[in-house]
């Protein structure tokens, strides 16, 4: 596919409402997922620990930052408010969240995942392939979202705030 390809079809007006359910189901996943992670910091250092993958000066200050990282993209990407830099942090979580699980499984680790809730309360979860294959999925819609949302459909659409708010007029610069 050729450049102008891209270029020309990333502007097309129906990414954005393709793009609005691809929004609001990351954004509900990613509230979901920090809801325990916010309640109890404890168990999710615990559970981020299991995976042997950060120095344990920084599991701390990672398990209490993380969730509430993953409550402002998910309220972003829900209401439609700079839902591209919201994107990116999830994608941006996705590709680490991908790197730390295949590591895992490299190692043979037999755990939770710890997305949803701690590994002493989901057992039943173990990270597998197919958990791989699902953070592949949510990181490929937040690419999309990123790449193709360029007029999101939301409150910045809605109130006229940021760039989308201005008139064609004021986009003009008068040399």
């Amino acid at each position: 596919m050729s450049r102008k390809w891209w270029s020309r079809n990333r502007d097309w007006w129906g990414h954005a409402w393709l793009a609005l359910p691809a929004r609001i189901y990351l954004g509900v996943v990613f509230l979901m997922a920090c809801y325990h992670k916010v309640l109890h910091p404890d168990q999710f250092a615990l559970d981020v620990a299991t995976y042997q993958f950060l120095p344990l000066v920084l599991i701390n200050i990672f398990a209490i930052t993380l969730p509430w990282v993953e409550l402002g993209s998910g309220v972003m990407l829900v209401a439609g408010w700079k839902s591209r830099a919201a994107s990116l942090l999830v994608a941006l979580m996705m590709a680490a969240f991908m790197v730390a699980l295949a590591s895992a499984l490299n190692r043979g680790l037999d755990m939770s995942c710890g997305c949803f809730a701690s590994s002493a309360v989901a057992e039943e979860d173990a990270i597998s392939f197919m958990t791989l294959l699902r953070d592949a999925v949510w990181l490929l819609l937040a690419v999309y979202v990123l790449y193709f949302d360029r007029r999101p459909i939301g409150i910045e659409r809605l109130l006229g705030l940021g760039k989308w708010g201005r008139s064609k007029r004021e986009d003009v610069v008068e040399v």
